[in-house]
């Protein structure tokens, strides 16, 4: 390469760009060769230059050695990175969390959200596990404060669980100690983790300080003030030898670790809204049987209200239903599988919980173009009863034969519904596809659950992380969907049983039963929807509605119109109650803070921005789209029929009288009101016009 680019790449990469006579002077053209030099040969010079100055920049950056990283003197001074003073009128607040402690702008600015201190928590103790697994696979042994150290867990596989055991049994002979792993060091054989979008840098932060067994943190943001307060938070922590601020796109940044020496062990997304533009980058860029955590808080798409976005975006119809927390998982689900898909690629869910606004997954990235091939058997469509809600699940391929031995793969055959619900004659809505198979790996949700329990001082939310997970445990895990007691009461309009009383009628028929964790009184059953009715129809025996006021073509009707089949029983069972149920524990989080729940997006403006945005919204609040009608339209528009003291006989406008009173009336006077009240009536501010 000629001396004058290289002259021109150091530049670059040390800030300070020259002037374009200065470059071309020391490329060692003169003017005339300059003039006759052509612009794609130039533009082939500037690529080139460029090239070898991106190349230079990613490998400092692989190294660690980020550039740009400001020394701690100039952060206690308040100086960036290029020694310049940073404006310090912007307010700040500091806040504690688990180990952890961050400043970020009062103003929004930087986005926190002080309510998904559950969602953090749960994350720290699944990737506690997940290093657990991994760094057990290779004999060393994590340490994690205020836990048995004697306890060590291996992976879930049989077979990898005997070669640890095995090496175990050779350490010992030998007369070798378990390498260990402590939080807050280097493991140079742990794991290499992305928060993709950090904003504070708080959970990169917490994983720096309460996850043992870690290799690297990388905290990326795009926001350039986001970044800032990452690198003071990180130098305020003590971690900046874990955690490495980065300021990039979080797709091109991981689309630049598709490699399979460079990719990251765990990558945790939990964006503003929906995650699906992260994706495609998001299973490329993991480790082979790496973990990928992510948060969606797009609920209003993934609930059902837009359906034509959520196919956008998840490529799945979402239905409006009372299961429609659990839908929201498996439509996440089945878009991850989808993405992993085209680069042969399967998804394995861990762990897959609906907290508060938002639903978060834990999924294992595997490599496989064979077990690929059986994905379409893992997705379902959906065919959902407009009137009684009953559903159906109609699978989109099939797999056939012994899974030791070969497997064959066809289409699946259906549909599994007549056009018409065979218990109210209402149509079926069409939903999904969704992921059809389990949602959780109970095994590890053991593990998390027992390191939680045995260690209930490591997490302010630990008590609630028990309550959700005991019941995850307790789930049917074959059985997608449910049901709800008020949904079948409501359908028929009769009382509502206990659910004591309807998951003892479904045991006494010999059907299994469980509760969901992001449903109270949720019913999950492997029983069909007509022994579901069978039951509430013996259940409206006892407890009968009015016949009479049930309309011929209403759900309720044809339902009760028709002998149950099954005689249910409903005293109570010992077994109905379940574990979790009758422990108490806790499932949802009180209040925080007043208001709390989904807050507005960070932006550059902070408060000020959000400020101008709602006076904006204010403006425009209740303003009529279509152009302002004039007084003959809105005498059109308004009812024209006369008012009672017309048919009575007694109004003085006569044959004119109606409740506008024609555009010609003019203004109603006081005198005029005890004449025709209820024209007055109609227009509390005496226009002579009614209010529509």
């Amino acid at each position: 390469m000629p001396r004058g680019i290289l002259a021109s790449t150091s530049a670059q990469l040390s800030g300070s760009i020259p002037d374009p006579a200065t470059w071309f002077r020391d490329l060692g053209l003169s003017g005339q060769r300059r003039q006759r030099m052509s612009h794609a040969r130039i533009v082939l010079w500037l690529s080139l230059t460029l090239r070898s100055a991106r190349s230079i920049s990613r490998a400092r950056f692989i190294k660690g050695q980020s550039p740009g990283l400001p020394n701690p003197t100039a952060m206690e001074n308040a100086t960036g990175p290029c020694g310049e003073e940073r404006p310090r009128e912007v307010q700040e607040t500091t806040v504690t969390e688990g180990a952890a402690k961050i400043a970020f702008p009062s103003a929004n600015e930087v986005f926190y959200n002080p309510v998904q201190e559950f969602n953090r928590d749960l994350t720290c103790a699944v990737i506690t596990e997940f290093a657990r697994i991994q760094l057990g696979a290779k004999g060393i042994q994590i340490k994690v404060p205020g836990e048995n150290t004697q306890k060590v867990v291996v992976d879930l596989s049989d077979q990898e669980e005997e070669k640890v055991e095995l090496k175990e049994s050779e350490n010992l002979a030998s007369g070798d100690q378990h390498r260990t792993a402590a939080v807050g060091e280097i493991c140079e054989e742990g794991l290499h983790v992305l928060e993709g979008l950090a904003a504070s840098g708080l959970r990169s932060i917490r994983f720096a300080l309460e996850v043992p067994g870690l290799r690297s943190v990388v905290a990326n943001d795009a926001s350039a003030p986001a970044v800032d307060f990452i690198r003071r938070n990180v130098q305020l922590n003590g971690v900046a030898h874990l955690v490495q601020p980065s300021q990039a796109d979080a797709r091109m940044l991981m689309y630049q670790h598709q490699k399979v020496s460079e990719r990251f062990d765990v990558i945790d997304l939990d964006p503003y809204g929906s995650p699906a533009r992260f994706l495609d980058a998001a299973v490329q860029a993991v480790s082979e049987g790496g973990l990928l955590c992510v948060t969606c808080t797009d609920m209003a798409v993934l609930a059902g209200k837009s359906r034509e976005t959520c196919y956008s975006k998840y490529g799945a119809m979402a239905l409006k239903s009372r299961a429609c927390h659990e839908m929201a998982l498996r439509i996440v689900l089945h878009s991850l599988d989808l993405h992993a898909n085209c680069y042969q690629r399967f998804v394995v869910p861990l762990l897959s919980v609906s907290a508060d606004f938002y639903v978060r997954v834990f999924v294992r990235v595997f490599t496989s173009p064979a077990k690929v091939k059986a994905s379409a058997s893992k997705q379902a469509l959906v065919f959902q009863c407009v009137g009684c809600g009953a559903f159906h699940l109609q699978r989109l391929g099939k797999a056939s034969g012994v899974p030791s031995d070969r497997v064959k793969f066809s289409a699946a055959c259906g549909p599994p519904v007549t056009p018409e619900c065979e218990h109210c004659g209402q149509q079926h809505q069409l939903g999904g596809p969704m992921w059809a198979e389990p949602i959780h790996d109970l095994d590890f949700v053991g593990r998390v659950l027992e390191a939680v329990s045995t260690n209930p001082g490591r997490f302010y939310t630990s008590e609630r992380i028990r309550g959700v997970l005991s019941v995850i445990t307790e789930e049917l895990p074959d059985v997608p969907l449910y049901y709800t007691l008020d949904q079948l009461s409501s359908t028929i309009h009769c009382n509502t049983p206990s659910l004591l009383q309807f998951r003892s009628a479904l045991l006494h028929a010999d059907f299994r039963v469980s509760l969901s964790h992001t449903c109270k009184n949720a019913v999950k059953t492997d029983a069909p929807a007509s022994a579901l009715w069978d039951i509430m129809r013996c259940w409206e025996k006892e407890h009968p509605v009015k016949r009479e006021r049930l309309s011929e073509t209403s759900p309720a009707f044809r339902i009760l119109s028709v002998e149950p089949r099954l005689q249910a029983n409903f005293t109570i069972r010992e077994d109905a109650n379940p574990s979790s149920r009758q422990r108490r524990l806790k499932r949802f989080q009180a209040n925080p803070e007043a208001n709390w729940g989904p807050r507005r997006r960070a932006r550059p403006g902070g408060k000020a921005a959000d400020e101008a945005m709602e006076e904006r919204h204010m403006v425009l609040r209740n303003k009529r789209k279509e152009p302002p009608e004039n007084a003959a339209q809105r005498a059109a528009r308004l009812k024209t029929f006369p008012c009672k003291r017309f048919k009575e006989g007694t109004c003085q406008r006569g044959d004119q009288c109606c409740y506008s009173h024609g555009p010609p009336a003019p203004r109603v006077s006081a005198d005029a009101v005890p004449d025709c009240p209820e024209a007055s009536n109609q227009n509390p501010l005496g226009l002579g016009l009614p209010l529509s």
